[in-house]
């Protein structure tokens, strides 16, 4: 088996001694390539040369989420064709790595090598189904490129949250949990529409939902984590269904505690939930319009303001080792 290592130096949790024993394991068993990334779409770059190339059988993303929704994208440029395209490998090395932890793989990198290479051995491997946003057609947005998501994205509140953080790391600050909780606190306090949400969701054959502050679109369970804790805003959510989605129309002081309580003890059979909240499951295809410009997220990376997002959910989009 040929495989392309696509390696991110900025890794937050891997050390250049650990990727050199990560690299010399994985090259024990399989005929390996190692390309660190040099650029901002680099691993996108690479993941497209993958997928043209006829000699490729396996991509391995080490690095975090960033990482893997670049390779993801680069892999599924000409779209998803799990039968003929490498198959996907993750070896966890961000501060998060929740595309990694949602399909069952140790978060410490070594020991998801480790399963890796068993995992190669005895031909454990899965489809899954992924998340695709694309511009909505007669709006300013339409001619924005569909881009491809692993396990979530956001429009609003949460976006908004991941724009402020990614401000701090180029500032040079470390990406931790503590400082994802201090721009979640900044962004409350700043956020202009908390009370009166300007997103309205539409879908095939259902009324409109309107008013909302923030959605957040889940392509897998759990959202995200805290530390080790895993929280869960659509604990129905799976990589083998279609899409879920959790709206929020009301952002006051009161719902905060009352959503960020019940996120903070969310479980796999429970989420938050409530009179502001609207839960949705299974969902193959809908669109989030916003009155105004809004920051939209996904896999954790700030792509910007939209005022429109078309999203689609896609089975059986990408095959992975496990």
């Amino acid at each position: 088996m040929r495989a392309l290592l696509v390696v991110n130096p900025a890794a937050t949790t891997t050390s250049a001694r650990r990727r050199d024993v990560l690299i010399h394991a994985l090259a024990s068993e399989v005929k390996l390539e190692a390309v660190t990334t040099e650029y901002r779409g680099h691993a996108r770059d690479l993941g497209r040369q993958a997928a043209e190339s006829d000699d490729i059988d396996l991509i391995v993303a080490l690095g975090g989420d960033g990482t893997v929704n670049e390779v993801v994208n680069g892999l599924l440029h000409n779209g998803p064709d799990p039968d003929r395209l490498p198959g996907l490998a993750v070896v966890p090395g961000g501060s998060t790595n929740v595309f990694a932890r949602a399909l069952g793989l140790p978060n410490d990198n070594v020991e998801a090598t480790g399963a890796l290479l068993d995992a190669l051995r005895e031909g454990r491997e899965r489809v899954v189904g992924l998340g695709l946003t694309s511009g909505t057609p007669g709006t300013e947005d339409e001619s924005v490129p569909s881009r491809w998501f692993t396990f979530n994205a956001g429009l609003g509140f949460d976006a908004g949250v991941v724009g402020r953080v990614e401000q701090q790391r180029e500032r040079g600050k470390k990406s931790t949990h503590a400082l994802y909780v201090r721009q979640v606190v900044r962004q409350f306090l700043g956020e202009p529409h908390r009370r009166h949400g300007t997103i309205t969701l539409e879908q095939p054959g259902a009324d409109p939902i309107t008013d909302l502050v923030v959605a957040i679109v889940s392509n897998t369970s759990p959202w995200t984590y805290l530390g080790n804790r895993p929280m869960y805003t659509s604990p129905k959510a799976s990589f083998d269904k279609g899409l879920d989605l959790l709206g929020l129309s009301r952002l006051s002081t009161a719902a905060v505690a009352r959503y960020g309580t019940q996120l903070l003890t969310s479980s796999p059979e429970r989420g938050p939930e409530g009179k502001h909240a609207t839960s949705l499951h299974d969902l193959d295809r809908f669109t989030l319009h916003s009155k105004v410009p809004l920051p939209l997220q996904m896999d954790g990376d700030h792509l910007g303001v939209r005022t429109s997002v078309t999203f689609t959910g896609v089975r059986r989009a990408l095959r992975v080792i496990v």
